[in-house]
């Protein structure tokens, strides 16, 4: 009877352990459906994502306002638009094809008679220009529209340049980097035309740098083309939302205000990932060289090269005078497109390779600072560019003083926070 009853017992046991293994394993199963269903789900999402739609695009939105208007045009390779092309493929279809072309190309096209000016920023109209290299006045061989420089001794456009316009278009590719000098432009064409009474209609496009606002702000004693505006080096704004800052802000000479329409982008937020089609620069090659630009571009006022005279523009850094124990990747500077006479010409580099390196969402002083604690000669190591760029004359001092980078970021955070204040009054974007 005893046996009888354990062994009763335990299949009951069993029965229950036996029901209890189901039971779990029915319940994973069920999770893991839940999780494929939640990720198809994700995926289905993504590729519903609606794309990004510049203002350039939006054509429905400014032809009218170019309608029986004289205009000008500020543009440069970035520049491009998408128009629907209808072609019959035979008698009975017509094929729709998306085409893309240059936004000048296309107003010629539209407004023949009406678009009168290309004004070209840094680099030309076209883009094939070394940085500060001196853009020459000319003449578009495609569109025979004249072009007029806006880099070199003539920054801002002159009232005889303006003479006979209604409106000013600007359509460039911003990265929200402070020294990027188009934004100077920008400020300039503002200008020029609110003491012309002249409309400026901005085409935004997206911010790649836009997801975050770090660095310093620009003390008013350091202002030039390459910092103009009281803001930290990334911003966070795109280019039309800097327009509306500048208005907004009286930062025209004299107070001025510009009559300014802004055509905004679709479907955009300033967390949104944009992979930019087209160079902005002949030195920003791609997403990553764009990524790492606000950090790797201090070395310009430095004796480190960034890349310029390789195909690494902005992803590596490197100097003759860099100790090579400690900065192992090496490269040779050569002449190259964008970069006709680059530092250390055809001497080894040694420092560091980036293009590895994980996309930032702040500013990195660190390369900067290890850089300057690796040079042989200290005193060589800064020129004075490196003010202009910095906006400040602190930021040299505090690395020569060996500040961390915690350091000499905790020194921003206060008038950081004052600019996102500023800067909340004028974004058009989440």
């Amino acid at each position: 009877m005893k046996f009888y009853f354990c062994f009763k017992n335990t299949l009951f046991i069993w029965f229950f352990i036996s029901l209890f293994l189901v039971s779990c394993g029915s319940r994973n199963n069920t999770k893991k459906k839940h999780a494929i269903l939640n990720k198809k789900s994700q995926v289905n999402n993504l590729s519903k994502k609606k794309p990004i739609v510049v203002g350039a695009n939006q054509f429905s939105k400014y032809f009218p306002l170019l309608k029986g208007k004289n205009f000008a045009v500020v543009a440069n390779q970035t520049s491009m638009v998408d128009y629907m092309e209808k072609s019959a493929a035979n008698s009975h279809k017509t094929d729709i094809k998306k085409e893309a072309i240059h936004l000048v190309d296309y107003l010629k096209q539209k407004f023949p008679n009406q678009i009168k000016t290309v004004f070209a920023p840094e680099h030309g109209f076209r883009g094939k220009a070394d940085a500060g290299e001196h853009i020459k006045n000319g003449m578009d061989n495609k569109t025979k529209l004249p072009i007029i420089s806006l880099y070199g001794n003539n920054k801002k456009p002159k009232s005889e340049q303006l003479k006979g316009l209604d409106v000013v278009l600007f359509d460039i590719q911003d990265v929200g980097v402070r020294f990027y000098t188009y934004i100077s432009t920008l400020h300039y064409v503002m200008e020029a035309c609110a003491e012309a009474n002249i409309s400026v209609i901005v085409l935004d496009r997206p911010n790649p740098n836009a997801h975050y606002v770090d660095g310093p702000i620009l003390e008013k004693e350091h202002q030039s083309f390459v910092g103009m505006h009281p803001v930290p080096l990334v911003y966070g704004m795109t280019i039309g939302e800097y327009a509306q800052m500048i208005n907004g802000e009286k930062w025209l000479k004299n107070n001025l205000s510009c009559d300014l329409t802004v055509i905004s982008l679709q479907n955009y937020t300033h967390q949104t990932l944009y992979d930019l089609p087209i160079k902005p620069s002949p030195n920003l090659p791609n997403a990553k060289s764009i990524n790492l630009y606000p950090s790797l571009a201090f070395f310009e006022g430095t004796n480190v090269s960034c890349g310029r005279g390789t195909e690494m523009q902005f992803q590596i850094y490197g100097s003759p005078f860099l100790d090579n124990k400690y900065n192992t990747f090496e490269f040779i500077p050569h002449p190259n497109f964008g970069a006709k006479f680059p530092k250390h010409k055809d001497k080894i580099c040694y420092g560091k390779d980036l293009r590895n390196h994980k996309n930032l969402n702040m500013l990195n002083l660190e390369w900067l600072i290890d850089a300057y604690v690796s040079t042989k000669d200290k005193s060589k190591f800064f020129n004075a560019f490196f003010t202009k760029l910095a906006g400040t004359k602190k930021l040299q001092q505090q690395i020569e003083q060996t500040y961390t980078y915690r350091e000499i970021r905790k020194d921003w955070m206060h008038d950081l926070e004052a600019f996102k204040k500023t800067r909340s009054m004028y974004l058009i974007y989440e």
